[in-house]
């Protein structure tokens, strides 16, 4: 098992069953980001993503928040440097690593802690978690995807009213509109996170890879083309397979078949 140092702002631990936790530990300010605390973040992400040992990601926040944005006492630090610059962006690198990653979210997340959020691929979040877009209250333009990913996620009129009203989203309401998958105790929260991850990994890891490459590839695309990016990518991946992988194919299908109890019907 490998750790960063616990006085580290933003913690990574890689288990040896391939299972990540990447944890913002800023507790006292409730998770609160820093320009460095996000370059650190997107270097994070971005190892994780080239260590092939690491095969699903956990994501949390330590202490009553998951992360309540950016820490406004250093905004010109943070709003001044480039926005576009996709190697010091947190939530570039979320989008372009190809491990699935699996939000843990405990209390609040804020702002750039909600675009942290939507930059994972699956939401768990403890009972009393809320989600809420600030931008509009304290004349922040968003950056981070907030603007255009949400209304994707819950629909349009919803999103504007929770963006231009600062409205929290709770985890209830989250879980009715799409946004979060499960909703446990706040004691049960990583463990949750960990049943899916585990759910992850005994898959195959390539095509979990490539699985939730084409669905987010896709859902940039309108539906005709990106029916048309799947069958483009199935091509490929079936042209590149040899007659080896097609019998061991074969022979897990039968295994798994053989094992399966009879139907009731």
């Amino acid at each position: 098992m490998e750790s960063s140092s616990p006085d580290k702002l933003i913690q990574v631990r890689r288990d040896p069953d391939g299972i990540a936790y990447v944890t913002i530990n800023r507790p006292k300010l409730l998770n609160s980001l820093t320009r460095p605390m996000m370059v650190d973040l997107a270097r994070a992400f971005k190892s994780l993503d080239a260590d092939d040992s690491v095969r699903a990601v956990i994501l949390s926040g330590s202490g009553r928040a998951f992360c309540s944005g950016v820490d406004l006492t250093s905004a010109e630090d943070v709003f001044k440097g480039d926005v576009k610059d996709v190697e010091t962006d947190p939530v570039a690198q979320m989008e372009r690593c190809r491990k699935p990653i699996i939000g843990a979210i405990g209390g609040f997340a804020v702002t750039a802690g909600f675009e942290i959020a939507l930059a994972c691929d699956v939401l768990v979040a403890s009972k009393g978690a809320k989600f809420m877009d600030t931008h509009a209250r304290f004349g922040i333009f968003p950056s981070w995807g907030l603007s255009q990913k949400l209304s994707r996620i819950i629909g349009p009129n919803r999103a504007r009213e929770v963006s231009l009203t600062a409205t929290p989203i709770t985890a209830e309401q989250g879980e009715r509109w799409g946004l979060v998958n499960h909703i446990v105790e706040a004691t049960e929260l990583l463990k949750k996170a960990r049943e899916i991850a585990e759910a992850m990994i005994k898959n195959n890891h390539d095509l979990v890879l490539r699985y939730k490459s084409v669905v987010n590839d896709g859902l940039k695309l309108d539906l005709q083309h990106a029916l048309l990016l799947e069958k483009e990518r199935a091509h490929d991946y079936y042209n590149g397979m040899t007659k080896e992988q097609f019998k061991k194919m074969k022979e897990f299908i039968s295994g798994r078949s053989s094992k399966k109890p009879a139907s009731k019907l």
